[in-house]
């Protein structure tokens, strides 16, 4: 019933909101109102709630997160029913810009999500969000269940051990109670009028902000030039990574390792994996359940054999890593088949000096 609900409010809102709105002419359309249906009505996609200022610019970045199916802008926190964008940002309502997350959770887990959050936003910040000022921009995390509070809590005691923000974060941890649907014209706002939302965000300060905070995680992630790749890469690696090959079976460097430590892109060193999610699987390949840093993984549909395979990329060295299929255990049923020859191996004692120390908190 709550999902209808959501899909009568977005369909109306289109005729009560949209007037005046006039969308830049992009090639790229909106989803429509029979995928959005199927999507809120697959019972295997789970929900979260967050609040990271100008939901523009976090849905945005939550669509781009591989096994995120679809991201809703709306309102919630407040007491005022079937709030209007007018009433929300006059800041007399209690609501917050958020966004409601459908996400598939063998694909990608609640904590995924949340180490998206804190990258996405500033969690310091309690009057407002970058240029956006007032409680209504304001960040929090509305968990739907005990797990989801437990995990948030956790992710957000985490973020603030690892010393990475210069100042503690302050964003609440609230139960999820109402969540209204924007109305239509913010849906998919930066595809509707992306020379708007860009220029936008740019000037809101929100980029240069995240780039200042998190700027250390993507400098080695640089793909190198294809002559410094062969140099420092052994023809095998290159084969892998750069020709989509394969590596030998039951003969590579990492499918017993059983050490703890994280697997990280060879080419660029961008975390990808974690011996937390590996497992034994009789392949020969090292297996993982599930990436470290979901967003860091692309997949491409692969038609080179008789049959259809999902491949696996990396997001910034575009290395090829191997395929995922789904016959994995629990808890995501998923299996990541990965080649030794596209990963680097750093152990747990050494994440610290190598520049992960803000996931030593994965581990017990």
């Amino acid at each position: 019933m709550f999902r209808i609900f959501i899909l009568l409010m977005l369909w109306g809102g289109s005729a009560l909101y949209a007037g005046g709105q006039q969308a830049d002419q992009v090639g790229e359309r909106s989803k429509g109102s029979d995928d959005l249906e199927k999507i809120l009505s697959d019972s295997n996609l789970e929900v979260a709630t967050f609040a990271g200022g100008c939901f523009w610019c976090t849905e945005s970045d939550f669509e781009q997160v591989p096994g995120v199916s679809e991201v809703i802008s709306g309102y919630s926190g407040g007491q005022l029913e079937n709030p209007s964008y007018q009433q929300v940002s006059s800041g007399t309502t209690g609501h917050l810009e958020v966004i409601q997350i459908y996400y598939d959770p063998k694909r990608v887990s609640f904590s995924q999500l949340l180490d998206t959050l804190w990258r996405v936003m500033d969690p310091t910040d309690g009057e407002g969000s970058f240029v956006d000022r007032g409680n209504q921009y304001t960040s929090a995390v509305f968990y739907h269940s005990e797990e989801q509070r437990a995990l948030a809590e956790a992710s957000k005691k985490a973020m603030n051990e690892s010393g990475i923000f210069k100042k503690d974060l302050v964003t609440p941890i609230r139960p999820y109670v109402n969540f209204y649907a924007a109305e239509e014209y913010h849906q998919d706002y930066y595809k509707k009028n992306p020379i708007r939302y860009k220029y936008y965000r740019h000037n809101s300060g929100r980029d240069q902000f995240l780039e200042e905070v998190w700027g250390f995680e993507k400098v080695s992630y640089n793909k190198p030039g294809d002559k410094e790749i062969k140099e420092i890469l052994t023809p095998l690696q290159i084969e892998v990574t750069q020709n989509e090959g394969t590596e030998p079976a039951f003969d590579n460097e990492y499918w017993e390792n059983k050490d703890a430590g994280i697997y990280v892109d060879i080419v660029t060193g961008e975390p990808l994996f974690s011996s937390v999610d590996k497992y034994k699987s009789g392949t020969g390949w090292p297996s993982f359940t599930r990436p470290l840093v979901a967003e860091n993984i692309t997949e491409h549909t692969d038609n080179k054999l008789l049959y259809t395979r999902v491949e696996v990329r990396s997001l910034y060295g575009d290395s090829h890593l191997g395929h995922v299929f789904p016959d994995g255990p629990a808890p995501t049923g998923l299996r990541y088949c990965i080649n030794s020859a596209a990963l680097r191996f750093i152990p747990l004692s050494e994440l610290e000096q190598e520049g992960y120390g803000s996931f030593l908190s994965f581990f017990p």
